[in-house]
C-alpha cells in the first residue's frame, strides 16, 4: 500500500496537490458551518433514566426551554428602571413562542434582597421547531437587552449553546494565530530553511480543514459538543506537524544518500511512512475506547478525532510526498556530521539509562507514581458558569447573580416525574422533601421540582437524586435534571470503562506485536505509557480540582474535573504516547536488522529518533498551549493534561525509562513464543534491512 501511495504521489504530484486543495476549500467552506451546530448537552446518555424522563417531559410538558436574564448595577426600585422592566416583560410576553414571563417585582425570589438586581426568567412553549425557538429566543433576548441598566445579561437554554459556539470559534481562531507563527519559527530552527519549515504547516492546515469537515459530517447525524471544536482542531494541527516533521527529517537523511528526489521520496515513504501509518492507526485504535461508551458525546468525539487522525496520516503519506516531488530538490540534505556527533546528547542519555538501569527505574517510577497520586481522589462534575471565560455573557450573568443573590439561586432543580399509577404514599414522601414544588401535567402525571442545596452538580445534589430514587422503590417515578444526568453518567463510566480499557489495550498490543514481533515490548510500552498518563492526569486533578496554582492559568479550583476531561485526556494522550514509542522502536528495529547488539541498538534508536521526538513533543506542547489561552476550563484541563502527558512521555519516559527497561529486558525484549513468532514471520510487518549509507555526492 505504501509503495502504491508513493508511486501515485510521485507520478502525478500536481493531481494529488489539486485534490488536497479542493479538500482544503471544502473544509474551510462547508466544514466551518459546524460552528452554528454546537451543543452543550454533554452528559446525555441514551437509555438512562434521566434521558428517558427528559424525553417524556418533551412530549407531554407544555413548558419548553427557559432563558434567564439579570438586570443589575443600580437600585431596581428606581421608577424609571421599573417602568422599563415592566414594559420589556409585557412586550416579551407577546412574542410568538413565549409561554410565560413572571413579573420580577411581584414574584418572590426574583428581586435581590440588596435591591440592586433582579431576575427575568423567560419560558418558551414546548414543541417548538428549531427555527421558531431560535426566533423566539433572539427576539426575547434582544428586547431585554434594550433595558438601560449598567448590567444586563441574558443566557441559558438554546442561547447558551450559541454563545459557547461563538466563543469556541473565536478561541480556535486565536489559537491558530498564536500557534502557527510559533510553530513556523521552531521549524525554521529545526530545518534551517523556509521551504522545509513551511511544508509541515501546509499539512497542518489540511489537518484543520479535516477537523472542520469531519465534525460537520457528524453534525448531520448526531449532536456535536462545543468542546469538540478545540479538541479536534488542536489534535489535527499537532499531529499533522508531528507526521510531517518525521517524514521531512527522514527525507533529508535520504537525500544524503541519493541525488534522485523521487528515489528519496520512495525511501522516505517506505521507512518513515510505515511509522506514520502505524502511528495513525494506533492513535485511532486508542480512540476506539470512546466508542464503547453509549454517551453520544464520547462516541462522536471518538469518531471525529479518529477521522482527523486519518486525514493527517493520509496527508502525510500522499500530499507531502507530492510536495516533496515538486519542491524537494530545493530542500538541502541533512548535514553530514562526524561519527558520533549526530544525536550525541540523546546517545549519552541512552547510555546512562542502560548502564544505570536499576537506579533509573527505581527513581523515575516512584516519582511518576507520586505525581499520579491525586488521581485516586478524582471526581467529575458537569460544572456551572464558573468554567466559562470571564468575557462570556453566561459567566457575567453568573457573577452578577452570585454577587446579589443567596447561594443556590438560579440552580437548576432536580426534576421528578411522578407518573400515573404511582402509590400516593410514595408521591407524598417525595413531595414532602425540603424545597419541593409540584405541578400537574396533561395526562395525569405530576412534576416535582426540588431545589438542591449548593451547586447544581455538587455532592448534596447528587445525594438528593439517590435519595429520591431510594424513596420511589419500584414505583413509576423517574428523576432527571443536571444532577441526575451526572449520576447516570458516572454510573455509565464505571460500567463501561473496564471494557473500553480492554478494547484499547488489546488493540494496541496487537498493533505493537505486528510492528515488533515481540510480546514483551507491547507490555512494557503499555506500562510505561500508563505511568506518564497517570502523572499528567494527577497534576490536572491537583490544579483544577484541588485548586493549586489554578490562578496561574486564569482558572480556579472547581472541586471536580469536567466530565469531558478525563476520558478525552486518557484516550488522546495514550495514542500520542504510542506515536513517540513507534518513532523510537522503528529506529531500534532498523539498528538491530543492521546487526547491532541489543543494547547498542537501543542507543542508536535514541540517537536517531531523540531529536525528532523532542521537537515533535515541543511543537505539540506549543499547539496545546495556544488552545489554553481561551480560558474555558474544560479546554484548559484537556490542554494541560495533553501537554504534560506529551512532555513527560517524550522526555522522562522515552529518553530514560524506555532505554532503562529495554536494557533490563536485554535480548528478551524482542521475544515471542514459538507459535506467535511463526505467526508474525508469516503475517506481521517486515521489511528488508536498510541499505548501508553510501558517501553522498555533491549537489
Amino acid at each position: 500500500m505504501l509503495s502504491t501511495l508513493a508511486r501515485t504521489a510521485t507520478r502525478r504530484p500536481l493531481t494529488v496537490i489539486l485534490l488536497w486543495l479542493l479538500f482544503l476549500l471544502l473544509g474551510f467552506g462547508l466544514g466551518t458551518g459546524v460552528f452554528g451546530r454546537l451543543s452543550d448537552d454533554v452528559p446525555d446518555v441514551p437509555g438512562t433514566e434521566s434521558e428517558l424522563a427528559e424525553e417524556y417531559l418533551a412530549r407531554v410538558d407544555p413548558a419548553g426551554e427557559t432563558v434567564t436574564a439579570v438586570v443589575a448595577g443600580e437600585a431596581v426600585s428606581d421608577a424609571a428602571l421599573r417602568a422599563q422592566v415592566e414594559r420589556a416583560v409585557a412586550e416579551v410576553r407577546e412574542i410568538a413562542g413565549v409561554a410565560a414571563v413572571p413579573d420580577p417585582y411581584t414574584t418572590p425570589g426574583l428581586t435581590a434582597e440588596d435591591g440592586q438586581a433582579l431576575f427575568i426568567p423567560v419560558t418558551f412553549e414546548g414543541g417548538l421547531d428549531e427555527d421558531a425557538e431560535t426566533d423566539a429566543t433572539d427576539a426575547a433576548a434582544d428586547r431585554i437587552r434594550q433595558i438601560e441598566a449598567p448590567d444586563v445579561h441574558v443566557s441559558g437554554g438554546e442561547l447558551l449553546g450559541r454563545q459557547l459556539g461563538e466563543r469556541a470559534q473565536e478561541d480556535v481562531k486565536n489559537a491558530e494565530l498564536i500557534s502557527l507563527p510559533v510553530v513556523l519559527a521552531l521549524l525554521l530552527v529545526v530545518f534551517g530553511g523556509l521551504r522545509a519549515a513551511a511544508l509541515p504547516l501546509v499539512i497542518a492546515v489540511n489537518g484543520i480543514a479535516g477537523a472542520f469537515l469531519a465534525l460537520f459530517a457528524f453534525s448531520e447525524v448526531t449532536d456535536i459538543s462545543v468542546y469538540a471544536i478545540q479538541v479536534t482542531t488542536m489534535l489535527g494541527l499537532g499531529l499533522a506537524v508531528d507526521y510531517a516533521l518525521l517524514m521531512l527529517v527522514r527525507f533529508r537523511e535520504e537525500r544524503r544518500h541519493t541525488d534522485d528526489v523521487v528515489e528519496a521520496v520512495h525511501r522516505t515513504v517506505a521507512a518513515a511512512g510505515r511509522t506514520v501509518l502505524f502511528s495513525g492507526v494506533t492513535v485511532a485504535v486508542s480512540l476506539t475506547g470512546l466508542l464503547v461508551f453509549p454517551s453520544v458525546f464520547l462516541r462522536s468525539m471518538g469518531l471525529a478525532v479518529a477521522a482527523v487522525v486519518v486525514v493527517d496520516m493520509l496527508a502525510a503519506l500522499t500530499l507531502l510526498p507530492a510536495l516533496l516531488t515538486k519542491f524537494g530538490g530545493r530542500i538541502p540534505p541533512a548535514r553530514v556530521r562526524p561519527d558520533g556527533a549526530e544525536g550525541r546528547l540523546f546517545a549519552r542519555l541512552a547510555r546512562f539509562a542502560t548502564r544505570r538501569r536499576i537506579a533509573v527505574v527505581a527513581t523515575v517510577v516512584p516519582a511518576l507514581l507520586v505525581l499520579a497520586l491525586p488521581v485516586t481522589g478524582l471526581t467529575i462534575g458537569i460544572g456551572d458558569a464558573k468554567q466559562l471565560p470571564a468575557s462570556t455573557e453566561a459567566r457575567q450573568l453568573y457573577g452578577t447573580v452570585d454577587a446579589h443573590f443567596p447561594p443556590g439561586t438560579g440552580v437548576e432543580p432536580i426534576t421528578v416525574v411522578v407518573k400515573p399509577g404511582t402509590d400516593p404514599a410514595t408521591a407524598e414522601r417525595i413531595g414532602a422533601l425540603t424545597g419541593a414544588e409540584s405541578r400537574e401535567l396533561p395526562g395525569g402525571a405530576t412534576v416535582v421540582e426540588i431545589q438542591p442545596p449548593g451547586s447544581v452538580d455538587g455532592k448534596a445534589a447528587t445525594d438528593l437524586v439517590e435519595r429520591v430514587r431510594e424513596l420511589r422503590g419500584d414505583e413509576p417515578v423517574e428523576v432527571t435534571g443536571v444532577a441526575a444526568r451526572l449520576v447516570d453518567f458516572r454510573e455509565m463510566l464505571a460500567e463501561r470503562a473496564p471494557w473500553a480499557a480492554l478494547t484499547v489495550l488489546a488493540g494496541i498490543f496487537a498493533l505493537l506485536f505486528a510492528f515488533t514481533g515481540s510480546v514483551l515490548i507491547p507490555l512494557r510500552t503499555i506500562a510505561t505509557t500508563l505511568l506518564s498518563l497517570g502523572a499528567a492526569l494527577g497534576v490536572v486533578v491537583w490544579v483544577f480540582q484541588d485548586g493549586h496554582l489554578a490562578g496561574l492559568l486564569g482558572a480556579e479550583g472547581l472541586g471536580a474535573l469536567s466530565l469531558t476531561a478525563p476520558p478525552l485526556i486518557v484516550a488522546i494522550a495514550f495514542g500520542l504516547a504510542m506515536d513517540y514509542e513507534l518513532f523510537i522502536l522503528a529506529r531500534m528495529r532498523e539498528a538491530r536488522e543492521r546487526g547491532e547488539a541489543d543494547q547498542e541498538a537501543v542507543v542508536t534508536g535514541l540517537r536517531r529518533s531523540g531529536r525528532v521526538v523532542t521537537c515533535a513533543a515541543l511543537l505539540l506542547a506549543v499547539v496545546f498551549g495556544a488552545f489554553m489561552t481561551g480560558g474555558f476550563s474544560p479546554i484548559l484541563q484537556i490542554g494541560l493534561g495533553l501537554t504534560l502527558a506529551v512532555l513527560i512521555d517524550a522526555t522522562i519516559v522515552r529518553m530514560l525509562l524506555v532505554p532503562a527497561t529495554m536494557a533490563l529486558l536485554g535480548h528478551r525484549a524482542w521475544w515471542a513464543p514459538g507459535p506467535l513468532r511463526r505467526f508474525h514471520d508469516r503475517f506481521g510487518i517486515t521489511e528488508a534491512p536498510t541499505a548501508a549509507p553510501r558517501v553522498p555526492t555533491k549537489v
